[in-house]
């Protein structure tokens, strides 16, 4: 069912009062306390995980931001049109739709000092669509939730903590993005029909490590991509 304005407004004002909180974390890659419900950590609309994930052919845009991705596995820097970006997750992604001429940050002045994982959610929200799959698009934006403590609680309750970019979706349903964490830029899998599982038989990594384990973390703290799996966003069109 389609947002009245008013609907639309209500959701981002909502959205943008938890990101001036600073509930909401950067980027980092490093139970049994309950698992915080994921609705009221944004979002949980639609369908996820057991049908996910096929990938449709995309449009040249939507080709031209995976392959600008890629191009920047094994960098530290990112660098687009003479520009530099935060060498975080949220800059990869920014310098990434920048080379297609999008600002992840656009419209969003008012945010000055938020964090940029939630500026872009709130982008997408506003020009996009956030979504599950079942279907995917290279070039998406996918979004994860509880990658690391923001808020030092000890708890898993830290929501859209780090973003990337599609590349493509393996036969089996894999996700295949890019993103930036300290280490570099580099490719990691998530596959949400097997969230729990590290690899398959054959050796294949089906979900990589996006959150370190310490000791004395919470029961119910997850690490692997597809337990962390937030949303996919979509863009380009």
């Amino acid at each position: 069912m389609m947002r009245s304005v008013g609907d639309r407004h209500s959701f981002r004002l909502a959205l943008v009062t938890l990101l001036v909180a600073g509930t909401l974390g950067g980027c980092a890659v490093t139970g049994r306390q309950p698992v915080p419900d994921q609705r009221s950590m944004i979002p949980t609309m639609g369908t996820r995980g057991a049908h996910c994930c096929a990938m449709v052919q995309g449009v040249p845009r939507q080709m031209a931001l995976a392959k600008t991705a890629v191009r920047f596995v094994g960098q530290s820097r990112i660098q687009v049109d003479g520009r530099n970006y935060t060498p975080d997750c949220s800059g990869f992604v920014r310098g990434v739709y920048a080379s297609q001429l999008v600002d992840l940050y656009g419209g969003l002045g008012e945010l000055d000092g938020g964090n940029g994982v939630g500026r872009i959610f709130t982008h997408v929200v506003e020009h996009g669509r956030i979504h599950y799959g079942p279907i995917v698009h290279p070039g998406d934006l996918v979004f994860f939730h509880n990658t690391w403590d923001f808020n030092r609680d000890g708890l898993p309750n830290d929501p859209l903590t780090h973003v990337g970019v599609v590349e493509k979706v393996d036969l089996d349903g894999t996700v295949v993005f890019v993103s930036s964490v300290s280490a570099g830029i580099e490719r990691y899998r998530m596959n949400l029909k097997h969230p729990d599982t590290r690899k398959a038989p054959d050796g294949r990594v089906l979900n990589d490590f996006l959150r370190r384990k310490h000791v004395g973390d919470a029961s119910g703290t997850y690490y692997l991509a597809g337990r962390l799996f937030a949303a996919f966003g979509t863009l380009a069109q």
